[in-house]
């Protein structure tokens, strides 16, 4: 139980670095002290040809005021609403449905995730990342606008009983999805390390195509001779590294790690922390890794109801590349790009060998219609908590 005490460490490390002053975010949390909030705005956002500044008039008139029933998440940053966008916003504008995000300013999210989440997406385009509509900075309010998800998160199809099950091939197209995305970061010309890699930050299109989400605590990565970034202790129990959160060292191999952690999640339906299970089996981790390089025991972890669904030797495959995402020595870790080459056979054979499965998991009630002369659906989704905070 190696990891659940060093989720105790870490707790106790948590508390004490929150109550720490950060200079460079005290100043721009207190977004009024010095400069206007706008002034803060204008001077650190760089120009993103696709990507609107929202006035929080506009954005009052997508979500109909804020109303309560448009709300689709809530969380410690704050409130996710659904909305529309079309010229009747704006000339010009382009009909989409979009999720607009509210930062709570007194929540675990300030101005600085939020700058962070608005520079990544601004300048970042890929199939397996949300897409940044746009945003709002006006005074002390902070706002996002993304592309609507119709599917909602990954966490809602696993582990909320209403939602239908999800077979083995869309699993592996979820993982590879999500995989491709993070390779994609982690070669970018100055690597990007996610940093909160979890089931509620990887969100499904009206294909369940995957696509990640929520960059607010997003990191560039080392450059150059450097093997590490130094950095403070962040993100969710039960999928960070735990040499992240022994010594505040931050790779892309730490993502690695966490993608392991999802995973395992995808091939055994269970939640990377669970007080509900048996005490031994209540960190995911801890109970699986020594299971998935036995073969016996590989195929007994594997969630019941995909059963008939995989080939042993697919499965197999899974469960080793699980393992090695989940080496404690980060070196052991494969690379994405190796990850994607590793899934991306077994995604194909999944899709081409399983039946023809239309999931629908929406009802009748799930779908507004917010222009009459609009009659494009949208469905209602959760929205990943990005915190340092307890995986329930």
């Amino acid at each position: 139980m190696i990891l659940s005490w060093i989720f105790l460490v870490v707790e106790k490390h948590i508390r004490t670095i929150s109550d720490l002053s950060d200079s460079s975010l005290s100043s721009t949390r207190n977004y009024s002290r010095r400069r206007t909030s706008n002034e803060v705005c204008s001077t650190n956002i760089a120009v993103y040809t696709n990507v609107i500044a929202f006035t929080l008039s506009e954005l009052r008139t997508i979500t109909r005021a804020f109303r309560s029933d448009y709300v689709i998440g809530e969380g410690g940053f704050g409130t996710v609403y659904k909305g529309y966008i079309d010229r009747n916003v704006r000339v010009g504008l382009k009909s989409l449905p979009v999720a607009v995000k509210v930062l709570n300013r007194n929540g675990r999210q300030g101005h600085r995730e939020w700058l962070t989440e608005v520079n990544f997406l601004g300048q970042f385009r890929h199939p397996n990342l949300v897409k940044l509509v746009g945003y709002c900075c006006e005074d002390e309010h902070r706002l996002l606008v993304y592309d609507f998800m119709l599917r909602g998160s990954l966490e809602n199809h696993l582990f909320h009983r209403t939602s239908m099950l999800l077979p083995w091939a869309t699993r592996m197209m979820i993982a590879y999805g999500a995989a491709k995305g993070l390779a994609f970061l982690h070669n970018a010309k100055i690597p990007v390390i996610y940093r909160d890699f979890k089931t509620s930050n990887i969100l499904l299109d009206s294909d369940y195509t995957a696509k990640l989400s929520d960059f607010g605590l997003a990191k560039t990565g080392p450059q150059g001779n450097e093997t590490h970034v130094s950095t403070r202790v962040m993100g969710t129990y039960g999928y960070a590294a735990p040499e992240y959160i022994m010594t505040g060292h931050l790779t892309t191999k730490s993502d690695v790690y966490s993608f392991g952690v999802v995973l395992v999640e995808l091939l055994t339906g269970r939640k990377a922390i669970d007080k509900n299970r048996p005490i031994k089996e209540q960190i995911l981790v801890d109970w699986i890794r020594p299971k998935l390089n036995d073969k016996k025991k590989a195929l007994e972890i594997l969630d019941k109801r995909m059963d008939g669904q995989y080939s042993v030797r697919n499965a197999h495959k899974a469960c080793n590349l699980a393992y090695y995402c989940l080496s404690q020595n980060s070196k052991a870790r494969p690379l994405m790009t190796d990850i994607v080459h590793t899934l991306e056979p077994l995604q194909q054979t999944a899709m081409q060998t399983s039946l023809p499965t239309r999931l629908n998991t929406l009802s009748s009630s799930d779908y507004i219609v917010p222009r009459r002369e609009h009659r494009s659906l949208i469905a209602n989704c959760d929205s990943g908590i990005t915190s340092i905070q307890p995986c329930m």
